[in-house]
């Protein structure tokens, strides 16, 4: 395929804006993980984990939130399993653990956010923790949230979980779902007051209590497939501090060991990133094409003045994603697959789009959603 300087052009432009705008979106500066700091009481703070069918990995989530203080109450709501997953929970003699058996999911609710909004009633402390039933805290993390949400005023701190790494397509694609992320949404403007861009973590987030009972409760988000993001928004739009960062310290047990289920989890709200827009979704195609496949076509190219922009984009990609493998202890080499992963990753956002216009809407936990 001959392509033309004109066609290249755009591509460098692209990464040049990423690798040189202030925000530094490729960067790894916004970081916390567990520090050594002294025993706290958490009387003050409620975990609520909602769980649906998570037998294989409550137990291992619960019983490391022995490890985080005194006093620390926790609430599970249990939306309607199918498998042994109170049990499981129950089984780990986690004190203060009270466990809730959810009601049938109204009309116009997602199922996690009707779980948290039903375990949110219940709770009588100034600090909630939402924690998904896969995510394994280590040891004081829970006294850190909160150490730095006083220090530095946070109403809303999320830590985008360490996903796991280990299966072949986990380590080339989840690096990259993380750098995506992080280009979508750059941390460094999130935490900015200043900036209207707002978002967060679900895994992991610490929120204060009057705050989220202000906002209505869930209820203002109850139907928003991405509800992390859309909760930082209300919570930012009302003038409160949020936090957004990276972590060691809060490992995701779920595996994703093969691209289907990794798929999966991409096309369930790939689109609806777009705002269901056929507009975005070609803008985000064309500038995938810019930024991922032109420049690769281009190393193919005759024409040295095409090849040297081609190997110059190339460049760039591997200095701003470096610094993602790097935090997460990867190969290096796997820089080298970005251009390849990022066109999967478009196809996955155009399997979004379909299942939208063509298929049952989004899939999760056997659920629908339109």
């Amino acid at each position: 395929m001959e392509i033309t300087l004109l066609a290249v052009m755009p591509g460098l432009l692209i990464w040049l804006a990423i690798l040189l705008l202030p925000c530094r979106a490729w960067s790894t500066r916004e970081t916390l993980d567990s520090q050594s700091v002294e025993d706290l009481d958490l009387s003050n703070t409620t975990v609520l984990i909602p769980a649906r069918d998570e037998t294989e990995t409550i137990d291992k989530t619960l019983a490391a939130l022995k490890e985080q203080g005194e006093g620390l109450n926790v609430i599970l709501i249990d939306d309607q399993s199918t498998d042994d997953t109170v049990e499981k929970a129950l089984a780990v003699n986690l004190n203060n653990l009270h466990v809730v058996m959810g009601t049938p999911l109204p009309e116009g609710w997602s199922g996690k956010l009707w779980a948290l909004e039903q375990g949110r009633q219940l709770i009588k402390t100034p600090y909630l923790l939402l924690l998904d039933a896969d995510i394994f805290l280590k040891p004081g993390l829970i006294p850190t949230l909160i150490k730095k949400a006083q220090k530095d005023n946070i109403k809303m701190l999320s830590l985008m979980a360490h996903l796991k790494m280990e299966s072949n397509w986990e380590k080339s694609l989840m690096p990259a779902f993380i750098f995506f992320f992080k280009l979508l949404y750059p941390f460094h403007l999130s935490n900015k007051s200043s900036s209207s861009i707002a978002a967060a973590a679900g895994g992991c987030i610490l929120l204060d209590a009057n705050v989220l009972e202000n906002l209505g409760g869930f209820n203002c988000i109850k139907n928003m497939l991405i509800d992390d993001c859309s909760l930082a928004k209300k919570v930012k739009q009302n003038g409160h501090e949020i936090w957004l960062g990276l972590t060691h310290s809060a490992m995701s047990l779920r595996p994703y060991n093969s691209l289907s289920m990794i798929w999966q989890m991409v096309t369930r709200t790939a689109y609806t990133q777009l705002a269901y827009s056929p507009l975005l979704l070609l803008l985000c195609t064309t500038v995938m094409i810019a930024a991922f496949v032109l420049p690769t076509a281009a190393l193919l190219q005759t024409q040295i003045d095409i090849i040297t922009i081609g190997i110059v984009i190339l460049g760039i990609q591997i200095m701003c994603y470096l610094p993602t493998l790097r935090y997460y202890s990867m190969n290096p080499l796997y820089c080298l697959s970005l251009p390849l992963v990022g066109t999967l990753y478009l196809i996955m956002t155009w399997g979004s789009a379909f299942h939208y216009y063509f298929g049952k809407g989004a899939v999760w936990k056997d659920r629908y959603y339109n």
